[in-house]
């Protein structure tokens, strides 16, 4: 293994970590330092690639811009899917985009401020094609785009895909498509164009074996650490507030739930009342009595012996005895 080798393969280690230890961060720090990163790798990666960056190995040629910072944004994006939904996905493509713009727009300002300054100067910042750079923005677009289709797609239940076989195809995918997006853009119609395409096909395909088993091991332990379990998203999910609404329409699918078992048990309870209410007989107002008997009239009109009127409107209940006046007046022989 010569130097060169050696030492891209340590860059994309170390940067590979670096990425996957700032995203495990997030549950004490947030999301905020993750972003920066990302922006500053993107960056990077373009100012690398422009600088034409690359290490020939086997006659293949590994750039330094795709093999270690355009792998390490597709790990990092990768993750926050996962883990973190639509939402913060669509942050961090915003933020690589963003910067991935900003730099063009920073060469053509520092060449017209050169220009002013001495022609001489110019060599120092070599001219870009318009047609590479765009191709390259829109590839990554579209690449992170289908990073978060096909991991839906392969995640479907009635496929079965294991975690790590649906990892490595996702992240395959990826690349692959990369290289056809970006060779297509800048170079279709070019002498090498063909070859161009073919050998980048086989260095995407080194990289993703070299760059899975962190992807996946990160994956695990996450899953693992955090007791997680990988959400299936629709596949249009980064694309659109999928996933949000569907959220929001189980949570008012569970408050209406809520608020019909709450009109249930207030039903229940106004029937229990009015049944204790009907069961619950009280005497009130003026009782019609006879001066003399002592029945008592009724609504309808008739009249009813004193006993079995308040039997009848109450739940009292009489039973017979002797009070001791009327025992003296008519047992008088009888001893209380």
């Amino acid at each position: 293994m010569n130097n060169e080798l050696l030492i891209l393969v340590t860059e994309a280690i170390v940067v590979y970590f670096l990425v996957l230890f700032a995203h495990s961060l997030r549950n004490r720090l947030g999301l905020a330092h993750f972003y920066a990163l990302i922006g500053s790798l993107a960056a990077v990666m373009v100012w690398t690639t422009d600088a034409g960056v690359k290490v020939e190995l086997l006659g293949m040629s590994l750039m330094v811009g795709s093999t270690v910072f355009y792998t390490a944004l597709l790990l990092g994006v990768f993750v926050v899917y996962v883990f973190d939904g639509p939402r913060a996905t669509r942050i961090a493509i915003s933020t690589v985009i963003g910067v991935s713009v900003m730099v063009p727009i920073i060469t053509m300002v520092l060449h017209w401020q050169i220009r002013l300054a001495g022609p001489s100067q110019l060599n120092f910042f070599p001219p870009q094609s318009l047609r590479i750079y765009s191709a390259s923005i829109f590839a990554a677009f579209a690449d992170l785009i289908f990073l978060a289709m096909a991991w839906e797609f392969l995640g479907k239940p009635q496929f079965k895909v294991k975690l790590w076989i649906r990892a490595f195809l996702t992240l395959l995918g990826v690349l692959w498509l990369d290289v056809f997006l970006f060779a297509t853009g800048a170079f279709a119609g070019t002498a090498g164009y063909l070859n161009i395409m073919s050998g980048t096909f086989v260095s995407r395909l080194a990289i993703s074996f070299f760059a899975f088993p962190f992807l996946y091991l990160y994956i695990a332990w996450q899953n693992k650490r955090y007791g997680m379990e990988l959400e299936h998203r629709p596949v249009l999910a980064i694309l659109k507030e999928v996933s949000e609404v569907k959220l929001e329409l189980s949570l008012a699918q569970q408050e209406i739930e809520r608020r019909k078992q709450l009109e249930k048990e207030k039903e229940s309870l106004i029937g229990s009342l009015q049944k204790a209410l009907h069961e619950v007989k009280t005497l009130r107002g003026i009782l019609p009595t006879c001066s003399y008997c002592k029945c008592i009239r009724d609504d309808r009109g008739e009249w009813h012996q004193l006993e079995t009127y308040i039997q009848k409107n109450s739940e009292a209940q009489f039973s017979h005895g002797v009070c001791e006046s009327c025992a003296a007046k008519h047992f008088p022989d009888v001893r209380m």
